[in-house]
């Protein structure tokens, strides 16, 4: 796989896709995650180093990023500063998604403002609770939820 390529899935119904781009150098959690994501109706797309990240990320435009703090060409760290710096990425969720010790890393990826840190490899309820929640998707659950 070549660290740009679109793995975006076409949707059937006119609601649009969101679109999620994964930040991470593991080619078999990129294809995990992106056949989870992908069977939960979300468009995919990767990225697989932390200069590849921001460039993809502009041009794409996703709704939610996942993160990967350990990646090539400058941690994860960098990525979340620079998408903060940035007026047409500073609005979009992070979570991140690290093997990295989170007792080191979770506040400091908190406080850099990613909506949410899981450890590898994650619950998938859990996780994508996190991301339905990230993209204000648990609103309109809760409220059917309630009639």
């Amino acid at each position: 796989m070549t660290p740009t390529k679109d793995l975006i899935a076409q949707g059937s119904d006119k609601t649009p896709q969101k679109k999620i781009l994964i930040i991470d150098d593991d080619e078999h959690l990129l294809l995990g995650l992106t056949a989870r994501l992908k069977t939960n109706g979300y468009a995919v797309m990767w990225a697989s180093d932390a200069v590849t990240a921001i460039s993809v990320a502009r041009k794409q435009s996703p709704d939610l990023v996942i993160l990967d703090l350990g990646l090539p060409a400058g941690d994860g760290f960098l990525v979340l500063d620079r998408m903060r710096a940035l007026s047409d990425l500073v609005a979009v969720p992070v979570i991140v998604l690290s093997a990295r010790d989170p007792a080191n890393n979770k506040k400091r990826a908190l406080d850099a403002g990613a909506a949410a840190y899981f450890q590898k490899p994650p619950d998938n309820h859990e996780f994508l609770m996190a991301i339905r929640r990230a993209l204000g998707e648990m609103v309109a659950l809760s409220t059917f939820l309630k009639t």
